[in-house]
């Protein structure tokens, strides 16, 4: 049998003996040799990897070298002394199960996708030119793949041609949705590709367009009459997806997914297309939940197309959101494997799995430290303040920091920072995430990257 690899964790000293517990721990599980390396220097983070370089030794053997996340400079400064490759690892060692549980996923060709976005942009005639295409190419880079210009009923849309026209300039796929003929006539000469939508008032105006149209029923519950449609579309030799129409819950939601399990079995080759906006866009909820579910089932039933937009603000990141659920889901049916612990981009509100290092932990880290900077944590419902005078602990941090007060001195710039960090690690517990400071929480796709504070003081000195 091969030798388990040997991979030489880089730490410093304040973290030594943490690392040695959990290691004894995860080495078995995953399958490796643990070595570790313990450099003269409390906090490895603050290393840099020139300095890491000069004073790292590597044994005989090691086949990977695993540096601690937050260690800055480029890598290029040890690879270039050793043949062994060397990676940064989490920013937490706490997240090392983690991260060789992440490697461990086989997520070969994991991105790919067979579902097409449409993000409709509603009220389109309302919008001034520069507002339409600044609004799709942001769905664009959302990962929208076409642009539907949804339109006002009762009034026809005069530059409607001028408006399609002005995104295919700049390469837009574009959709039609509305049932005027003038505008669908006008849409469809400047370059629209696909008309929303067509039933029994307008279907026999749709064999001279020379384009795909979106076939509903007249009714939701009235499949008789989306049979009639598509038999006429078949007729004229009109190219048609169908959609059955999803109604929100509480008017029809649950009969309206079986309608389209209906129409799948009777056109088991036809393209389909559901509007998830009825649901992400008339519930309140986050929309992303709504999303990554409604695109398992378009998976799972061959819905290919899908139209949403982002109007109300709950669901702003739709498109984005779907892009996503698109990946995941056509990974989890293809490899027919759970769509779980593939793409943590999508989940939002809380952590994947929640880091604790438990209250004998941190007294072992109280009773270590030598400096009096201040470091937090947030876990068991309690925010923790310690350095090496004091270990103040509560759920409180006004209390918290009239405590600190009283026992150190506290410059403005410093509590301005220690008054911000409280307020992540709060929030963190309220939530059920995990706090780490000096960096952002994590929002899945939505997190917004802060520079910490210890990067802050490095790029002042």
């Amino acid at each position: 049998m091969a030798r388990p690899e040997r991979i030489l964790f880089v730490t410093g000293k304040l973290a030594e003996s943490a690392l040695r517990r959990l290691l004894e721990q995860l080495a078995p599980r995953v399958g490796f040799e643990p070595v570790i390396a313990v450099l003269p220097i409390t906090v490895a983070a603050l290393a840099t990897t020139p300095w890491i370089a000069r004073h790292l030794h590597i044994p005989e053997g090691i086949d990977r070298i695993l540096l601690p996340g937050l260690c800055a400079g480029d890598l290029a400064a040890l690879t270039s002394r050793t043949s062994v490759p060397v990676q940064r690892g989490p920013r937490d060692l706490h997240e090392l199960p983690e991260f060789f549980r992440t490697q461990a996923v086989p997520r070969e060709g994991y991105g790919a996708y067979d579902i097409t976005i449409l993000a409709e942009i509603n009220h389109a005639p309302r919008l001034s030119r520069a507002t339409l295409l600044d609004q799709a190419r942001a769905y664009r880079a959302s990962g929208a793949d076409v642009i539907d210009l949804g339109c006002d009923p009762g009034s026809t849309w005069a530059e409607v041609g001028d408006a399609v026209r002005a995104l295919k300039d700049e390469g837009f796929r574009v959709s039609i949705d509305s049932f005027d003929p003038a505008e669908v006539e006008a849409a469809v000469a400047a370059g629209a590709e696909l008309v929303l939508s067509v039933n029994s008032s307008n279907v026999e105006r749709a064999g001279d367009w020379g384009v795909e149209v979106v076939a509903i029923p007249d009714t939701p519950a009235d499949l008789d009459s989306l049979d009639a449609t598509v038999a006429t579309l078949v007729r004229q030799g009109t190219p048609f997806r169908l959609d059955p129409i999803l109604e929100p819950i509480g008017l029809g939601f649950a009969a309206s997914l079986g309608r389209y399990l209906t129409v799948r079995s009777r056109y088991p080759q036809a393209e389909m297309l559901m509007g998830i906006g009825n649901l992400t866009e008339l519930t309140d909820v986050d929309s992303a939940g709504v999303n990554v579910l409604l695109i398992g089932f378009c998976q799972e039933v061959g819905i290919r197309s899908v139209l949403t937009t982002e109007v109300i603000n709950w669901a702003r990141s739709s498109v984005r959101e779907v892009d996503l659920a698109r990946r995941l889901m056509y990974f989890a049916c293809t490899r027919r494997t759970l769509p779980k612990n593939l793409a943590p981009e999508l989940v939002l509100l809380r952590d994947p799995r929640l880091i604790e290092r438990g209250e004998s932990a941190l007294n072992e880290l109280a009773s270590r430290l030598t400096d009096r900077n201040i470091r937090l944590f947030a876990e068991g419902g309690q925010l923790h303040l310690l350095n090496n005078r004091v270990h103040l602990r509560g759920d409180d941090p006004f209390v918290l920091f009239e405590q600190l007060c009283e026992q150190e001195a506290i410059d403005p710039s410093h509590a301005f920072y220690l008054g911000y960090e409280l307020a992540k690690a709060v929030t963190a517990l309220t939530l059920g995430k995990n706090y780490v400071q000096d960096q952002a929480l994590r929002w899945g796709f939505l997190t917004r990257p802060e520079v910490s504070h210890r990067e802050r003081k490095r790029n002042e000195s």
